[in-house]
């Protein structure tokens, strides 16, 4: 029976590193190519020259092709990105914390109208919201692309149900010692949702860095554009340059994995909250 039961998990040890393999592979290999000497990108498996080619002719241009705002593109989206993430984060905190333990009128029919938003398809707003911006004299700044994703339901929803899990006891004696809403929130509900906060701040973060279409179409200058949408961009005069597309590939994806290491040990207790 032991023999039985080692082989099993040797089995399951093997299928699951057989999977892991099948996805990094992909980004794996997109790092390598964009290392890759270029008579090797995409011809190879592994590559077994490297070089720095494929970066310098992305952030510097070649012969026919003119360089582009790549530098000003990644701090737009680093602005862009942070700011509607932060707005997102602090909005949802202060209306999770009204909906879990502040007792009011019509406090089930807000929160059943953002359960029901949360499945409404996003699209159909796009077209309003684009007029929206355009009235308010917001178009190609970062105002445009920031305020219409400065909230987001699903991070309403995910704070409002860790908020109804922490005891009212520890509000209620922060109250007795005069404490104010406002400090409530910041110093003893917020201190107290790290692990969630994490996991919400890289879902949210994430989510807004690979934001395509809205950045797409409420800029209209080099100056404004996102990094991802000058990737998309690439595909016509990079589009016989592979090398230099995965070297924008790997910078688009590099903040994300950077942010995602680091907060790792708070995103997986945050994780095992959520799955409970």
């Amino acid at each position: 029976m032991a023999g039985i039961k080692k082989t099993g998990i040797i089995i399951r040890y093997v299928i699951a590193i057989g999977l892991l393999a099948i996805m990094v592979f992909p980004y794996v290999y997109m790092v390598l190519n964009s290392f890759a000497a270029w008579d090797q990108v995409d011809r190879k498996l592994i590559p077994t020259h490297y070089t720095l080619r494929s970066y310098e002719w992305l952030l510097g241009g070649g012969e026919a092709v003119i360089p582009r705002p790549w530098i000003h593109a990644f701090f737009n989206s680093v602005i862009v990105s942070a700011a509607s993430t932060f707005l997102m984060m602090l909005f949802g905190v202060m209306v999770a914390y009204a909906l879990s333990k502040i007792p009011f009128k019509g406090r089930h029919v807000v929160n059943n109208i953002i359960l029901f938003q949360m499945f409404f398809p996003a699209l159909i707003l796009l077209v309003p919201t684009f007029l929206l911006v355009q009235k308010m004299g917001m178009y190609d700044s970062y105002l445009g692309m920031i305020l219409p994703k400065a909230l987001s339901l699903w991070a309403i929803f995910m704070y409002t149900n860790f908020f109804r899990a922490i005891p009212d006891t520890f509000i209620e004696a922060a109250k007795l010692d005069g404490a104010s809403t406002w400090q409530i929130i910041f110093k003893i509900v917020l201190p107290m949702s790290k692990s969630i906060t994490t996991v919400i701040f890289l879902f949210l973060f994430m989510e807004r860095w690979t934001e395509l279409l809205w950045d797409m179409i409420v800029t209209n200058s080099d100056r404004m554009l996102t990094l991802n949408v000058l990737l998309s961009q690439m595909f016509g005069p990079y589009g016989t340059y592979p090398g230099p597309m995965y070297a924008a590939a790997v910078l688009l994806t590099l903040p994300i994995i950077i942010i995602f290491l680091l907060l790792s040990k708070k995103f997986h207790e945050g994780m095992q909250f959520t799955l409970k």
